[in-house]
């Protein structure tokens, strides 16, 4: 009879460790802390730009003729990207990060049109301080880029993890929810051809 209830708890012991074993939950453990240091890294990046800014407009402001709607444009975009609060909690509320995204998604484009209207300007392209600036803030843009895949790739298993047989039964019990990740705000933009304007 002991014999026999020995044999009951070690296979109810073996039961339950495979059961364990197979929910996932360290899993989903460690892809959220994934997730977590991706998310910071993408928002160091973004912080890395919005510092560099204020010295690009300054240097732009030297020129005399420049566009002051562009320069407006930047440091408004500027104010609403940095004005929403970045917190690690902002990745769990899909709304709070698509209102993240397109802030700064529009930061972006009015870097974007800044550099463009730049060319127009002999002086601002020889001005050397102008020129350093510049390619710090493209080798941000390359970080952010970096940063934003690292972060959809931990997403994704995340996910892939939330949604799968049986540790989706796991994420139900312990209500981890699906992770937004990023998405083309600009998708009508980006699929129209860029037009080449050379300057006069």
């Amino acid at each position: 009879m002991t014999a026999l209830r020995r044999l009951k708890t070690m296979f109810l012991a073996l039961g339950l460790s495979v059961l364990l074993t197979g929910c996932g939950y360290n899993d989903f453990q460690r892809l959220d802390e994934e997730v977590k240091s991706g998310w910071a890294e993408v928002l160091n990046q973004y912080q890395r730009r919005a510092d560099l800014i204020p010295n690009i407009v300054a240097t732009v402001k030297g020129e005399a003729n420049f566009e002051q709607e562009t320069l407006t444009k930047v440091i408004e975009a500027r104010s609403k990207a940095t004005s929403i609060q970045a917190t690690p909690e902002l990745i769990n509320d899909p709304a709070a990060f698509n209102k993240f995204q397109q802030a700064q998604g529009e930061l972006s484009s009015a870097l974007s049109r800044l550099m463009v209207v730049v060319e127009q300007y002999p002086n601002l392209k020889a001005n050397q301080a102008f020129q350093d600036l510049r390619v710090q803030l493209e080798g941000t843009e390359n970080r952010i880029t970096v940063a934003r895949n690292r972060y959809i790739k931990n997403v994704q298993e995340y996910n892939v993890l939330a949604r799968s047989f049986p540790t989706n039964l796991t994420a139900m019990v312990f209500s981890y929810e699906v992770k937004p990740g990023f998405t083309v705000q600009n998708e009508a933009q980006i699929s129209a051809p860029p037009k080449v304007e050379f300057g006069k």
